[in-house]
């Protein structure tokens, strides 16, 4: 916990001025070895995520940390030119093209950073690949569908000593900040339940219609794609709308609850959950999916011992009634922090009435603003606002200084061990848990695989 402590002192002096973007003066720039080089950065998949949310952040600090797009590599030709020429427009010199990261990493030895952003089941390889290049690295989430493929990303980048930052951009964000340290200064109390939403109403969720009808695969490398996936024929919606199918991507898991189960790590300091249990299905959009549109999640967090304490995590989440949105909510035993507002307030904590009965002390939280909370937005690529500007910034900042960016390696293999879990428990229908000697999740006592 204290080297936790220490590491997030450290974060959150890098991320205290994010949330106005103002950008360093040339001064402290100068003072940083090499802070006049151009940092030269690929991108590794020239996705709608890219696009709608990377791009945008990286237009808005890019001259003052005089970092350079210079390439893109996608292994659909269509998406590669639509690349080149989105990014020349913004850039405004020409840029390289690379067919796989094969072909990138043999011939763009002068690139210095890469943004990855391709389906859920490839970050970690792809990270892998970058790593060992020598190449820094902005990695999507969620980092690993797998546990094999999240011990190997872990090893790589601890091994290669690169500056790698996960997307998980809530820890970039004032109100997250804050809240972590009001928590881990004992202010909240020990927390006892944290509520998790994401709801949304949106068939189109995922779904990639337009681009499916014309994707062929003489046009991209079905086989290259695939990577360490068992095979199977070509499938134009597995290849664009991954999201909806396993072993490609777990879905709700990966996308939305890597999010918020990440905070739930900052804040209490536990690595992964003692275990996990969910139910869900395909209740709504009987579209081909595999992957669940509904889904509830409880996950138990606390020390081995359970009656030496601990606390429950309940996720929801579903595509057929957006009622309630997004939800954070912690609690403790003398109130609520809701992540939504940014507020403490004694709501549920222990009262003089029922203290006085047991003869004890009522325990009430003091109201209060930990900081302006920013709005998260539950439309697709979610995240294109200030929290995945200033992530993007304290990435560059990083690259600069070689310090630890505000979501390093380890908490992506973190939210992707209780990911998993959550997958492992729908998937299987037991009770999971966390072998951590193994680095295994165990369903039934066996080895979770797909």
């Amino acid at each position: 916990m204290e080297q936790d402590r220490r590491t997030f002192l450290k974060s959150a002096a890098l991320a205290a001025g994010y949330a106005g973007l103002a950008p360093l003066d040339a001064r402290s720039f100068a003072a940083v070895q090499g802070a006049n080089d151009r940092v030269r950065v690929v991108v590794v998949g020239f996705s709608d995520r890219f696009r709608g949310a990377l791009l945008p952040s990286f237009l808005e600090h890019h001259k003052a940390t005089n970092f350079d797009i210079v390439g893109v590599c996608d292994i659909w030709n269509r998406r590669r030119d639509e690349g080149k020429a989105a990014l020349e427009k913004a850039m405004g010199h020409p840029v390289a093209t690379y067919r796989n990261t094969e072909e990138l990493y043999a011939t763009g030895k002068d690139v210095d950073a890469v943004i990855v952003s391709t389906a859920d089941f490839q970050h970690a390889i792809h990270t892998v690949e970058a790593v060992k290049a020598g190449k820094d690295s902005y990695t999507e989430k969620p980092l690993a569908e797998t546990m094999e493929d999240n011990r190997a990303v872990l090893k790589a980048v601890r091994e290669n000593k690169r500056i790698v930052q996960i997307g998980s951009q809530r820890r970039s964000g004032r109100n997250y900040i804050a809240a972590a340290e009001f928590i881990k200064q004992g202010k909240f109390g020990p927390i006892m339940f944290v509520d998790l939403v994401w709801n949304v109403n949106q068939p189109g969720r995922w779904r990639r219609r337009a681009a499916v009808e014309v994707c062929r695969e003489a046009d991209t490398d079905w086989k290259r794609y695939l990577l360490n996936r068992p095979f199977e024929p070509w499938d134009p919606r597995k290849y664009l709308e991954f999201r909806l199918f396993w072993p490609y991507s777990s879905g709700i898991p990966g996308q939305w609850m890597a999010h918020q189960i990440d905070t739930v790590h900052w804040f209490s300091g536990f690595d992964y959950p003692r275990s996990a249990v969910t139910n869900g299905g395909i209740y709504c959009w009987k579209d081909g999916r595999t992957n669940a549109d509904t889904m509830t999640t409880v996950l138990d967090y606390g020390p081995e011992d359970r009656n030496a304490g601990g606390f429950q995590v309940v996720f929801t989440s579903r595509f057929s009634n957006s009622m309630g949105g997004t939800k954070e909510v912690y609690y403790s035993n003398g109130g609520t922090m809701d992540l939504d507002t940014g507020k403490v307030t004694p709501d549920g904590g222990l009262t003089e009435r029922e203290a006085k009965a047991m003869g004890m002390k009522p325990n009430l939280l003091a109201p209060q603003v930990l900081a302006e909370a920013v709005q998260v937005e539950t439309a697709a690529n979610t995240g294109g606002d200030a929290l995945t500007s200033g992530h993007v910034r304290n990435w560059m900042d990083c690259v600069r200084s070689r310090k630890e960016p505000n979501a390093p390696i380890e908490a992506g293999y973190r939210h992707a061990i209780a990911t998993i879990m959550t997958n492992a428990a729908y998937r299987t229908g037991l009770k999971v848990v966390y072998d951590p000697k193994q680095q295994e999740v165990l369903a039934g006592g066996k080895v979770f695989q797909y």
